[in-house]
């Protein structure tokens, strides 16, 4: 029997005692750890390791988490989970537009931490190879928006739209029942499988991946084609 391939992660914060303790539960839990202190070496080793997931501190010194999440994004499609001292909503609302896929505010539990992850790892990832599946199979079509599930692409109009994968997993949820609105706590269940329920406010978090999502699709959320607000109660897609 094959050996299962180790997953690795890497560990971005300029709190050296912070660090020791993230790698030491991440390496408890199986995972091959690399770490870094500042954007620069992180973006570094990004590249030369491709690793499964990277705990990014928010406030690196030199270049921020914001950029370097940006920067990860133009070569990577590994999980980002930040990490922030600030828990205002401009900070959240900014790192998580970027790309990030989930977040943990400091000070927090390590385990929590790593079962954070293990929940984004559970997460469906792009297929991988077998029989092509026929043209136009397995595609939900809203008007000019196209969502093709085995390729896990996205496309309004002609033009192909990049999502991240909690994005992409967001929209995959909301169009798989039309006209059927979603809560914030069960695109939770859903998306993060759960788990992000027991930490508070973290229902805010769907506003902000719905917002950026909207965003991308050119969704205007006064007047949107795609993704609905319905007031009181969540999200659903469909005709208005």
């Amino acid at each position: 029997m094959a050996a299962t391939q180790q997953l690795s992660a890497l560990v971005v914060d300029d709190e050296p005692s912070l660090v020791r303790v993230v790698e030491g539960f991440l390496t408890r839990d199986g995972f091959a750890v690399r770490t870094a202190a500042d954007g620069e070496t992180a973006l570094a080793l990004a590249r030369e390791s491709e690793p499964d997931v990277v705990v990014l501190d928010l406030g690196l010194p030199g270049i921020d988490g914001i950029e370097v999440c940006r920067q990860l994004r133009t070569f990577s499609g590994c999980y980002v989970l930040m990490l922030t001292a600030r828990a205002d909503e401009v900070d959240l609302l900014v790192g998580l537009g970027v790309g990030a896929d989930d977040y943990v505010t400091k000070p927090f539990s390590p385990r929590e931490l790593v079962a954070r992850i293990r929940t984004l790892l559970r997460r469906p990832r792009t297929q991988g190879t077998g029989s092509p599946e026929p043209a136009g199979s397995d595609q939900r079509v809203f008007g000019e928006l196209v969502i093709d599930l085995p390729a896990r692409e996205v496309r309004v109009g002609s033009r192909l739209v990049g999502l991240t994968r909690t994005e992409h997993d967001l929209l995959e949820t909301l169009s798989s029942r039309p006209r059927v609105v979603f809560t914030r706590q069960q695109l939770l269940d859903a998306v993060w499988d759960g788990t992000s329920g027991a930490v508070p406010g973290d229902e805010h978090l769907v506003d902000i991946h719905i917002g950026h999502l909207r965003q991308k699709l050119g969704d205007d959320p006064r007047s949107p084609r795609y993704v609905l607000t319905v007031r009181g109660v969540g999200y659903r897609m469909g005709e208005g």
